[in-house]
């Protein structure tokens, strides 16, 4: 039997199944007193995805590129010295003092324990880019493994000449795409898989030469879901991408006419078993998750591949984790709890950027450790001896079962996901003692060029000298030399948002990343969806989506 309880935050009741209760019991931690969507707020906000600043090395002073503003209390190293050999975390270790609140003092540790500057790992030419890898030619990418030639992409997988787009895997020139996979030659592709030239288009599978379509598998030459000659389709296509940007817009508002009246099916899954979320691949027995696959026996986990047992958690797997609950940025490890950015590592408990290392408590930075607690060592006998004392001490002053609240956050609400995905006002923030970073006004200069010309054929190198305006937030912006090619080369058009607006934009229009119980809009029965009941998109359960459509 499960049971309901009550959200501290927002006061309202949420369900929790028996095998949550079963694998908290199994990991000796407590029940989670904070609502799905409050724990990934939580989780969300111990992550700098996109914000990039300049600022010195605490160790070299060589000016870096960082995740952490030059004003954040931390020091902070470039990669190449925070992996190195020239420090050991161990030396900022400390007693626990059983007097104080653990949280109290993890919270002094953390601001004199260097962090890792970015996460640009083997990659070339790539240094303007936030958590990626082996990768080359990239700019401003968020999320990112094995790409060449992207710019302005939030997860994305072995692509090449990509922009503006977000969830693409193995796909090639793609521009504001969404959720694709084996795609090529593409333009403003939705939930798209093993298609090749198609445009405006939504939910296609093995589809070639398609524009204004939805809902098709292995078409050819189709024109607003109806067969068309070659050269109706060519002269379809031209007449759009004519390298306008009013056409461009208006094109836009097309397709997301088509979107509204497309049946849709009440979450997009492949090959699951049992499981309760959206864009699911491979996965069984999974509740409550988003953005993942072979995943089993999950529960509210966002973000994640090859995963078992994971619970409340954001962004983990990939390398494999299992028995993993309640942390933030998990690769590799098994027997988590509590717990923020951790590489191959296992049975350790609120701990934060700690590599290969094992049996480990409150530390913060470890490399290559284990039996420590507040970063110092100790013997196996004393740790063991140690740790249920500080747990009992964590219990009675309330601590123990919560993640660190963002209060211990190293970045401010609005640099971090979570404004981006549970956005909240400023009041509300500082209400909760959270911090809120203001905009730089030096990037909100006025633009250098007051007007944009229309078609991208009117436009000269000269635009990538030019300081541009968000017409939306006024941030100002510039186009690079490799995003004009690329431009010309699709014949599209300039952009008038600044790449955090349009990244924006992409994020808050896609599905949310929560669970809402309708019905199905054909046979009436009842589904849980992304979808709320109130949404206007005709949504079918599986059996009717596939009855509908094939």
């Amino acid at each position: 039997m499960g049971q309901t309880r009550t959200c501290r935050i927002t006061e309202k009741p949420f369900e929790i199944t028996q095998a949550e209760i079963d694998f908290c019991e199994r990991l000796g931690v407590p029940l989670p007193n904070l609502a799905p969507e409050e724990r990934l707020r939580e989780l969300m906000a111990f992550r700098n995805e996109w914000k990039l600043y300049r600022r010195k090395c605490t160790a070299t002073g060589k000016e870096i590129i960082s995740a952490y503003a030059p004003d954040a209390p931390f020091e902070v190293y470039e990669n190449s010295v925070w992996w190195g050999d020239s420090w050991d975390a161990c030396e900022y270790g400390r007693d626990f003092d059983f007097n104080r609140p653990f949280f109290e003092q993890f919270s002094e540790l953390q601001k004199i324990v260097p962090r890792e500057g970015t996460s640009i790992f083997n990659c070339e030419n790539s240094d303007y880019n936030s958590h990626l890898r082996q990768s080359r030619n990239c700019y401003l990418n968020a999320l990112g493994i094995k790409s060449e030639d992207c710019l302005y992409t939030y997860w994305t997988v072995e692509n090449k000449d990509v922009i503006d787009s977000m969830f693409i895997n193995y796909s090639t020139l793609q521009y504001e795409g969404r959720h694709l996979n084996y795609c090529y030659n593409g333009i403003m592709l939705d939930e798209c898989n093993n298609c090749t030239d198609c445009y405006f288009s939504y939910q296609l599978r093995g589809c070639d030469h398609c524009l204004f379509c939805s809902n098709l598998a292995n078409k050819s030459y189709y024109l607003w879901n109806k067969p068309c000659t070659k050269e109706e389709f060519e002269a379809a296509k031209n007449k759009i991408l004519c390298g306008s940007f009013s056409a461009f817009e208006k094109t836009k508002q097309q397709f997301q006419e088509i979107k509204k009246v497309a049946a849709r099916r009440f979450a997009y899954m492949l090959k699951c078993e049992n499981c309760t979320g959206d864009h699911l691949l491979a996965c069984k027995n999974c509740f409550d998750t988003f953005e993942g696959l072979n995943g089993e026996d999950c529960y509210h986990l966002t973000s994640f591949g090859n995963c078992k047992d994971v619970h409340n958690v954001y962004s983990a797997g990939w390398e494999p984790c299992e028995e993993i609950y309640y942390s933030a940025v998990v690769r590799g490890s098994q027997n988590l709890a509590f717990c923020n950015y951790i590489w191959f590592s296992n049975n350790l408990r609120y701990c934060d950027s700690c590599v290969s290392s094992e049996n480990c408590f409150g530390c913060i930075g470890l490399k290559h450790k284990k039996f420590c607690i507040l970063n110092k060592q100790y013997t196996k006998e004393e740790y063991e001896k140690l740790v249920p004392r500080i747990i009992e001490h964590m219990k009675k002053t309330w601590e123990f079962g919560w993640f660190f609240s963002p209060m211990l956050s190293p970045f401010a609400y609005n640099e971090t996901p979570a404004q981006v995905f549970l956005p909240l006002a400023k009041e509300e923030i500082l209400k909760r003692g959270w911090r809120w970073k203001e905009p730089d006004i030096r990037e909100y200069q006025p633009p250098t060029i007051q007007e944009i010309p229309d078609n991208i054929r009117d436009i000269t190198d000269d635009i990538t000298k030019e300081i541009l305006a968000c017409t939306v937030c006024r941030k100002n912006y510039r186009i690079v030399a490799q995003e004009l090619k690329f431009y010309r080369l699709m014949n599209l058009p300039i952009p008038r948002l600044c790449p955090e607006c349009r990244n924006k934009n992409r994020i808050q229009s896609d599905n949310p990343r929560k669970l809402f119980q309708r019905e199905c809009g054909k046979c009436k029965e009842k589904i849980f969806s992304p979808y709320a009941s109130d949404r206007l998109e005709i949504v079918y359960c599986e059996k009717c989506y596939l009855e509908s459509v094939y």
